[in-house]
């Protein structure tokens, strides 16, 4: 084909107006324009629209291929838009994309706030709980929103979280004739929203004030997690993500999960996880906590026992790196050993006697590194103070 069958158009509140005359020659031409109503109501699609499936899929535009076609969203097709999910399934001169200032783009021109310190999130078919890790007094943040409902729950949210004094602009059809912008305190805004909802295509800028603010490293407190007292300890865990290196993008497999806290952090650095756990109420804690920092798309659990139970995150991911938390022994190993690809690294942590002199014996033969670490705490003792010292934590390290 010398032309691409496919168009990307990026189309915001101002409709044809805002197109260029490429852009307009393809809506022409096209046999199937593709977006949401608003969009094909935008563009006057009329009987070629197509309006996209729910749950979103591309198929339907893939059995267009070599006839004219357009796909409609907004702004920039590649920021949060549908660009990214169909480039992936066509070949670079299939497709051509006239794009728009992106959403944020506008947002951004409208309260004169610097893109580059901005934080933009997508949270359409998002949860409002992916902006726990960007919430720090006086930083800003662009959120768009499904619809009012969505908007009265992130306030709602925000001042359960403790930042109810952050300041709230609802931003409704920016760049159209029925733009409309409107502040409040969060803890304003879910009567005031009440009164007079938002209305889709709509989004929240948030400046973050009052709050406390997740630490950025790991070792985050232990009263950030649900737990019932079988976690990974701060100081521990810190030593423990320092040897499982995360790097953006890598899988961990975390055998015997108990709280999770040690898989939240792994996807905090930018990875993903699944956590293997067998005791009921735990999964469930680790489930609550993936919640907590919206990493329900890159936290999966499940639940049963190690060995038996790693095919089936074997079926789900291959690890980059493997945690044992509890439980470790040679069976264990074996199996771990014959499903880890080369350059996958383990790391387990032992506080028993036994695990310890297998560790021992494991590090002897294979390598890697050993460590011991004995932590205290001061605590009171009568009138004064005293070191109270946790078990002694035998920590192994190696790469297959």
């Amino acid at each position: 084909m010398t032309d691409p069958w496919l168009t990307l158009v990026g189309l915001n509140e101002d409709g044809l107006d805002g197109l260029s005359p490429a852009a307009l020659r393809a809506l022409d031409a096209a046999e199937t324009v593709f977006g949401g109503p608003r969009h094909l109501s935008l563009a006057g699609a009329g009987e070629r629209g197509r309006p996209w499936p729910v749950p979103f899929d591309v198929a339907p535009v893939l059995a267009c291929r070599g006839r004219p076609t357009v796909v409609l969203a907004s702004g920039d097709p590649f920021w949060f838009g549908a660009g990214g999910s169909l480039a992936a399934h066509l070949a670079p001169q299939e497709w051509r994309c006239h794009a728009q200032p992106s959403t944020f783009s506008l947002l951004a021109s409208r309260l004169g706030w610097k893109l580059e310190d901005t934080v933009c999130l997508g949270l359409h078919a998002g949860h409002v709980e992916q902006l726990l890790p960007h919430l720090s007094p006086g930083r800003q943040s662009l959120v768009l929103l499904r619809d009012g409902a969505a908007v009265a729950a992130l306030a709602d949210w925000l001042v359960q979280e403790g930042w109810g004094d952050s300041r709230l602009e609802v931003m409704e059809s920016v760049g159209g004739p029925r733009e409309r912008r409107r502040a409040w305190r969060a803890a304003e805004a879910a009567q005031a929203l009440a009164a007079d909802p938002a209305c889709a295509p709509v989004a929240v800028a948030v400046l973050a004030q009052g709050g406390a603010a997740l630490p950025l490293v790991p070792g985050r407190p232990n009263h950030w997690y649900a737990n019932d007292g079988q976690i990974t300890k701060a100081p521990a865990r810190a030593l423990t993500l320092a040897a499982l290196a995360p790097r953006h993008g890598e899988c961990l497999w975390d055998v015997g999960g108990g709280s999770g806290s040690v898989a939240v952090e792994w996807c905090l650095a930018g990875g993903s996880a699944i956590s293997l756990e067998q005791h009921a109420a735990r999964a469930d804690n680790i489930r609550l906590n993936a919640r907590r920092f919206g990493l329900q798309a890159r936290l999966r659990v499940v639940q049963g026992v190690a060995p038996e139970a790693l095919a089936e995150l074997q079926a789900l991911a291959r690890p980059q790196a493997v945690f044992v938390g509890g439980g470790f022994d040679a069976e264990l190993f074996e199996r771990l050993q014959a499903l880890m690809p080369a350059g996958c690294r383990l790391v387990v942590n032992a506080v028993t006697l036994e695990t310890e002199a297998l560790l021992v014996q494991l590090q002897a033969e294979h390598g890697g590194q050993l460590l011991r670490l004995e932590i205290s705490s001061a605590e009171p003792l009568g009138r004064m103070r005293s070191w109270k010292a946790a078990r002694p934590l035998v920590q192994w390290s190696w790469q297959r």
